[in-house]
């Protein structure tokens, strides 16, 4: 599969050398791995702050390729979309799918084995059984009250 996040012309390893906050947008853009579990909706206990990723997907994830169908434009569909960045991932890291990279380095941790930026294969994460392509479930077909039906364990 061709990757559609660009990767090309990136200094070797370059997360391992500057810190989140000194990373430039196409470096930023490129931790992404492509798994698509960011745009699951979620369930967040009141009571603990728990968060529960569900197998409903955001109205915009082409589910085949785990990523937004209208990425730069997403916010004229869905508003609450976060754009994460590194002056919010305090904040928001403690919703990010237990695999993203984004947690994973703000949390002080490598990125995994299978990560495209370490494998070279946009695909490799699809490979490794991380990624939501092709078992989610619409948010127009699931009553908001049936979520609970569709939590997943991580990490997956």
């Amino acid at each position: 599969m061709t990757d559609l996040i660009d990767r090309s012309g990136l200094a070797k390893r370059f997360w391992e050398k500057k810190p989140l906050t000194k990373l430039n947008q196409k470096e930023w853009e490129a931790l992404c791995d492509g798994c698509g579990k960011c745009c699951l909706n979620k369930l967040e206990d009141e009571d603990s702050g728990e968060v529960a990723l569900t197998r409903v997907a955001c109205r915009l994830l082409d589910d085949a390729t785990c990523l937004c169908a209208q990425y730069d434009i997403r916010h004229n569909f869905v508003p609450e979309c976060i754009v994460l960045k590194p002056s919010n991932l305090d904040t928001h890291a403690y919703w990010m799918p237990q695999t993203c990279a984004y947690r994973l380095l703000w949390e002080g941790k490598p990125l995994p084995d299978w990560h495209p930026l370490l494998t070279g294969d946009p695909d490799s994460v699809h490979d490794a059984g991380v990624s939501i392509k092709g078992w989610t479930v619409s948010e127009f077909e699931t009553p908001e009250e049936d979520w609970e039906d569709h939590i997943i364990e991580e990490p997956i």
